[in-house]
């Protein structure tokens, strides 16, 4: 088996991972860095457009995150014949994601934010659709290619990480024998508010798998119990004093579980009824298809909804929106890393200097985004200055910001008792920062000196 990373490795962007399996070839999501725009923010398609030998017959979407389906118009474009598999929550997110890229992506070119032109339009999506097929969890689908040497079955397993998320069993015949091959994507084997964790099989030869927190000592250390409680403790004290609480969130995942808490927030009288609760854009969109699919899809509660929760539209206009920061209030508002100029990042601008407020972050931060700097800021004590947008310049921190870790992704220790059940012969670790992966790698040899275990730099090719 041939296994290529097309996307990065060393980072958490564009996931993209090309195997040749016995003659058939499969793409494991198809992601975009955010962080760029235009080609730069593609995977290395290049590399097997082509190639003969590198055709691809089949991609496998295991969620709906930008950085796992944001280039899955232009792989289609490069390979027309292939065929697409998600589950169908997935798709339903896909649907309404990728058209809403295509025309963020056109009013950046038109209102000069980038010089890049769209990287596909909402006309290409109309006629890609048809190829989305989706499958149940726990069913096999076929995903042989049309010169593979030995028919190919996959399966999905549900990941814990957000609505439709799933990893991926793949079995073949190689030399003889019985092959497999899982990948996690991204993981969560502990229960959220919505979503429950992780079920994955007993066992595989190579495990592909994720690495976002491997570097992260206080995640490992973290109970979700107490920072639950420690979250609801600073809402209530920023409530008490008349304040605006800005929740920062990923627009799918960690919004609807933020909104949840909240609810209990209130259920259990810890913050009062009234308070209002603002909302705004496509998050609302995706709050009603986790409504819509509460009863197909694996959930704590089928019968919670994110849109039972009190919550209003945030106002388009200026005057109306200081009028509804004017506490006591919660803010629910994208994006988790509050890139700039997005919601949370303008209105992180308008309150970080007021002490009565707060901005608590509850999401993956990475270095160099708005809100990492604004962490390393408040670390440094109240009036140390920030940066949350050029245009803006610095501004003094004199607003409460903490961390809470709610993620949807597997800290270390849980990672590694993945492998410890797996009990695969190869491990490829993917999707994390250099020091994560390295972290990675010496644990599992550490403990399991039998395994190989690989670090892909991306592009580079691996024989397994």
């Amino acid at each position: 088996m041939e296994f290529i990373a097309l996307g990065e490795t060393d980072d958490v962007a564009a996931s993209c991972h090309f195997l040749n399996i016995e003659g058939t070839g499969i793409v494991l999501d198809a992601g975009v860095d955010p962080r760029t725009d235009g080609p730069a923010s593609l995977p290395r398609f290049d590399i097997i457009h082509g190639h003969r030998e590198r055709y691809v017959d089949h991609a496998i979407v295991t969620h709906a995150h930008h950085d796992h389906i944001g280039s899955l118009p232009v792989l289609i474009r490069e390979f027309p014949h292939l065929l697409v598999h998600m589950t169908d929550a997935t798709k339903r997110l896909i649907e309404f994601l990728l058209p809403a890229s295509a025309r963020l992506q056109e009013r950046k070119l038109y209102d000069g934010e980038t010089e890049h032109e769209p990287l596909f339009t909402e006309e290409e999506l109309s006629f890609q659709s048809h190829i989305y097929l989706t499958h149940a969890l726990g069913a096999d689908f076929d995903v042989t290619g049309t010169l593979g040497n030995s028919k190919i079955k996959a399966r999905f397993y549900t990941a814990g990480h957000i609505l439709g998320s799933v990893g991926v069993e793949l079995r073949f015949v190689e030399d003889g024998k019985d092959r497999r091959v899982f990948y996690t994507s991204d993981t969560n084997m502990r229960p959220q508010s919505i979503i429950p964790g992780a079920e994955y099989p007993d066992s595989t030869d190579v495990l592909i798998l994720e690495s976002t927190l491997a570097n992260d000592e206080e995640a490992e250390q973290t109970n979700r119990d107490k920072e639950t409680q420690r979250f609801r403790k600073t809402v209530k004290e920023v409530m008490a004093r008349g304040g605006t609480a800005l929740i920062p969130v990923f627009v799918m995942g960690r919004a609807q579980e933020t909104l949840a808490l909240i609810d209990e927030m209130k259920e259990d009288g810890v913050i009062d009824e009234d308070i209002p609760v603002y909302t705004a854009g496509s998050m609302r969109a995706v709050a009603d298809l986790y409504d819509k699919t509460r009863q197909t899809t694996p959930r704590l509660d089928s019968e919670f909804k994110v849109f039972g929760v009190d919550q209003r539209r945030m106002p388009r206009s200026e005057d109306a929106k200081d009028d509804a920061l004017d506490g006591p209030c919660i803010v629910v508002a994208s994006s988790g890393m509050m890139f700039e100029p997005t919601l949370s990042n303008r209105i992180g601008r308008r309150i970080v200097e007021n002490e009565r407020d707060a901005i608590l972050l509850v999401g993956y931060s990475k270095e160099d985004t708005a809100s990492a700097r604004l962490q390393e800021a408040a670390k440094n004590g109240k009036g140390t200055e920030v940066v949350l947008h050029e245009a803006t310049g610095p501004q003094p921190v004199n607003c409460t910001v903490d961390r809470f870790r709610f993620s949807g992704h597997s800290n270390r220790r849980d990672l590694l008792r993945v492998v410890d059940s797996m009990e695969p012969e190869s491990v490829v670790l993917v999707h994390g920062e250099p020091d994560a992966r390295q972290w990675m790698h010496d644990q599992i040899k550490a403990s399991h000196p039998e395994i190989d275990v690989y670090l892909p730099a991306g592009g580079e090719v691996l024989n397994l």
